[in-house]
């Protein structure tokens, strides 16, 4: 309970019990409680410049109440503004994911403990003025916005299958390549360059085909 005199500050009273004051004191109430609060998400740039949503969850307490008191007019609508603000700033910092920044060593989607920290001492710098503690801060929700939503979830399934196809083909070649030395090794066959290139070819397509390969036989040479 913070103790006002004319307008003056008296003091605070912080612990349980009864206590006598002035008459001409204003009293006024300010729970020391720990509090938390979810912030929808906010539609917010990252390093990149890509609109993303993020969602954040603040969890803090008044440490000074005279500075809640005096030195902010509304102490927790400002915890909600520079929370959000923090969110801006922060988001900033970091690329979404690897696939827009490849070099990046912390992403807003990996990089969960870092990014967290990151926000709360953003956070923490903007509210000691107000004497708010921050106890944890963390991102609760995270998306890109809605208008690019699609063209980067194309551009995630792209780069899968691409890399799903390398390790296809990878895989393939050293089949190839060890049908080939098997059959050269225990001399069941051995192939002219001709033949050779008409099977890895075969092999190869039947290997990397993403559907069952069907069965052909071949009344004729090799070389047909």
């Amino acid at each position: 309970m913070v103790l006002l005199l004319f307008g003056s500050y008296k003091g605070t009273v912080k612990s349980d019990g009864f206590f006598w004051v002035i008459p001409f004191m204003t009293k006024k109430k300010i729970s020391l409680r720990v509090r938390n609060f979810e912030n929808k998400p906010l539609k917010v740039n990252d390093k990149i410049g890509n609109p993303v949503m993020v969602g954040t969850i603040v969890v803090w307490q008044v440490a000074d109440t005279f500075k809640a008191s005096f030195d902010v007019d509304d102490y927790e609508n400002f915890v909600h503004l520079q929370a959000d603000a923090a969110v801006r700033k922060m988001a900033g910092t970091y690329p979404y994911d690897n696939f827009e920044d490849e070099h990046a060593e912390v992403t807003l989607r990996s990089g969960v403990e870092d990014v967290n920290k990151s926000l709360e001492d953003e956070i923490s710098a903007r509210l000691q003025h107000a004497g708010i503690k921050v106890i944890e801060a963390r991102i609760s929700h995270l998306a890109y916005s809605s208008e690019i939503a699609s063209a980067m979830l194309q551009r995630q399934q792209a780069t899968a299958i691409v890399a799903a196809r390398r390790m296809i083909v990878d895989g393939a070649v050293g089949m190839v390549e060890m049908a080939l030395e098997d059959l050269k090794i225990k001399g069941i066959i051995d192939f002219e360059d001709e033949k050779k290139a008409a099977m890895v070819s075969n092999l190869m397509v039947v290997l990397c085909s993403d559907k069952n390969a069907s069965p052909v036989v071949n009344v004729g040479t090799l070389n047909q």
